[in-house]
């Protein structure tokens, strides 16, 4: 069981950044984790995904570029840098964990946050 509580959000606006974090109740070496996101009204998004054991990130084009996604398994901590901020890019994010690979598609990740609102308004 691993418990992950997210941080860092806020209300930003339009082309500045923020980072996120995703701090883990205990190790987290062996999980792939990966960044959703959910606007008002709107189905859950994809945003990136990094596996375990070198496994590097992967982006929808939607924030390739923009988005970074780092983890650091001595801290048990994920974070989410994200530059250029949108309006578009307004939703509320969740870190998630799954124990086999990284994965683009929520139903396979195992372990959920409860999320952080990120709002780019100005």
């Amino acid at each position: 069981q691993v418990e992950l509580v997210e941080s860092g959000g806020g209300l930003v606006q339009p082309g500045d950044s923020l980072v996120l974090s995703c701090a883990a109740s205990g190790p987290i070496s062996d999980y792939g984790m990966g960044w959703f996101r959910q606007a008002l009204g709107k189905e859950r998004e994809f945003v990136t995904a990094i596996g375990a054991r070198g496994i590097g990130p992967i982006y929808p084009n939607s924030v390739k570029g923009r988005f970074t996604f780092t983890r650091d398994d001595a801290k048990n901590t994920v974070y989410l840098q994200m530059n250029n901020l949108k309006p578009e890019d307004t939703a509320v994010y969740y870190c998630a964990a799954i124990t086999d690979g990284r994965s683009m598609l929520d139903w396979e990740y195992d372990y959920w946050g409860q999320g952080t609102q990120v709002t780019v308004s100005s």
